[in-house]
């Protein structure tokens, strides 16, 4: 098959969406699929050379939307070329876009939500929810319901999404994400982490990865830390990722606050031998999020062998939690701290028998190829999932509106 990935960016910062399409492209491509991605990226981008497929790029945009006017007429014109075009995230343009230029079109879409319609945006940004509402009717509400099938990659996502808004249809799939870990010697990735970040040697490091932002639960991180910090002066946490909001300076100020400043450390994102290096130097790995919709970091720790010490609300937790592959609790900072000491608890024969489950782990649920197979037989589904995720009023809506 011939493949289109729509993103509004495939800047690395921007998280998991884009690692997604990295790595089940490669393996899709591997599989003799073609991949190709349009985004809203500005043509001089750096990193725009680094992406492994061909990509369109139409923009500089002026804004978070990422407006860019050229995107849908191009789509319409060159739509044909492509067997299914997949679109990564909502509430940006690109995605009405693919609405425009496709909902009348024989070519289908899809439409990957990465955990954008949980619940929990409308409880923690109440007024960023009434700009999305005011937003909803027109545009995103038709994105998702002419879309050939909306993909979520867990079950616990798929049914928080019905959550967000009352006004909802969607023909919904799971394909379970997937992603891969390189068969490389662990020991010259850990001494390349080692030599870059310094005064980690000989420490037990509590390792996060991602995002700097509040709905990933740092502050959490560092005050749950704070509190078992002295049960072994070895320990040391690490905070690795880019920080999109600003937020590193008050993390810097609350370590200190709480006297642990010079047992933190925050490096900024970590890319490479860097990244693998950090997970194969680390003793657990550590995610308190308020929201995540799987966790691409959680899945690489566990295929490096890092158990995964997480909150009830990374949408993963169950498979976790079943498996042994680590550690649940409560997203706050007691149940932060909960994760910390129980870990710290178990006796060395426990850690290195949980450290071989997370592999386990890795292996049965959060490989690529699981997640390519079920992929391409979805896209290989002509005549689309006939299944449709409805309400009341969503019918009244389509009713009271003028035919298309």
């Amino acid at each position: 098959m011939k493949i289109l990935h729509l993103l509004a960016s495939v800047d690395p910062r921007a998280g998991g969406p884009v690692e997604g399409v990295r790595r089940s492209g490669m393996a899709m491509r591997d599989a003799g699929h073609e991949i190709e991605v349009a985004t809203c990226d500005a043509p001089g981008d750096a990193y725009l050379t680094a992406f492994p497929f061909p990509v369109h790029v139409f923009g500089p945009t002026r804004s978070r939307y990422s407006y860019c006017e050229r995107l849908a007429p191009w789509l319409a014109a060159n739509a044909r070329r492509f067997d299914a075009v997949i679109v990564h995230g909502l509430w940006q343009y690109h995605g009405l876009a693919a609405w425009k230029a496709l909902r009348k079109s024989e070519v289908p879409y899809y439409v990957y939500a990465h955990g954008m319609l949980d619940p929990w945006f409308k409880e923690a940004y109440p007024l960023k929810h009434l700009k999305k509402w005011l937003y909803w009717p027109w545009a995103e509400y038709r994105v998702l319901r002419d879309a050939r099938a909306v993909i979520f990659t867990t079950e616990e996502e798929r049914t928080r999404a019905r959550q967000s808004f009352w006004l909802y249809r969607a023909r919904e799939r799971i394909v379970p994400f997937g992603t891969t870990v390189p068969a490389l010697d662990p020991q010259p990735l850990r001494e390349a982490f080692l030599t870059a970040v310094p005064g980690l040697r000989g420490k037990r490091i509590v390792l996060f990865l991602g995002r700097v932002h509040a709905k990933k639960g740092c502050d959490l991180l560092i005050d749950a830390f704070a509190r078992i910090a002295s049960r072994d002066q070895a320990l040391h946490l690490v905070i690795a990722g880019p920080d999109e909001t600003g937020w590193v300076a008050t993390l810097r100020a609350q370590a200190e606050a709480a006297g642990i400043a010079q047992r933190v450390s925050l490096p900024g994102m970590l890319q490479g031998d860097l990244k693998w290096g950090a997970f194969h130097a680390s003793d657990v790995f550590a995610l308190p999020s308020h929201q995540e919709n799987f966790g691409v970091a959680v899945a690489e720790a566990l295929g490096c062998g890092l158990p995964a010490l997480i909150s009830d609300k990374v949408n993963v937790w169950r498979e976790i939690e079943a498996d042994g592959a680590g550690m649940v609790a409560a997203d706050t900072a007691e149940g932060t701290e909960k994760n910390l000491l129980r870990w710290l608890e178990l006796d060395g024969a426990a850690r290195e028998a949980m450290r071989a489950q997370a592999v386990r782990t890795f292996n049965a649920r959060f490989r690529i190829e699981t997640m390519v197979s079920a992929l391409t037989a979805l896209l290989e589904t002509r005549g689309g999932p006939e299944d449709v995720r409805d309400n009341p009023l969503a019918a009244l809506h389509e009713a009271t509106q003028p035919s298309r």
